[in-house]
């Protein structure tokens, strides 16, 4: 089966987000290093990490599913998605080939 590529961008619930994290938040965003970093080992994730745009720091990742339809759980899953929220989008990956 062919994998599917989706690019997901975790948009932070205020734009000093990264920077005045509470100590609730910080752990929200530990279990969520801990979940990507889980899928990561598993195959489903081919990098990830915050983007330190100087307007506003934010999450991407590169998310790769054998079935589209994972997707919804992928991010209903993380524990980020209780305190931010992601857009995600398909992505025409182009990757190394598994020899």
């Amino acid at each position: 089966m062919q994998k599917k590529y989706f690019v997901a961008y975790l948009i932070p619930s205020r734009d000093d987000f990264a920077q005045t994290m509470n100590a609730y938040e910080k752990q929200i965003m530990g279990e969520h290093i801990a979940y990507w970093t889980e899928k990561m080992n598993q195959g489903k994730v081919l990098a990830y990490g915050p983007v330190m745009d100087p307007k506003s720091i934010y999450g991407l990742g590169i998310i790769a599913l054998d079935d589209e339809l994972d997707l919804a759980a992928f991010i209903a899953n993380d524990p980020a998605a209780r305190i931010n929220h992601y857009e995600t989008f398909p992505m025409m990956a182009i990757v190394p080939s598994d020899k």
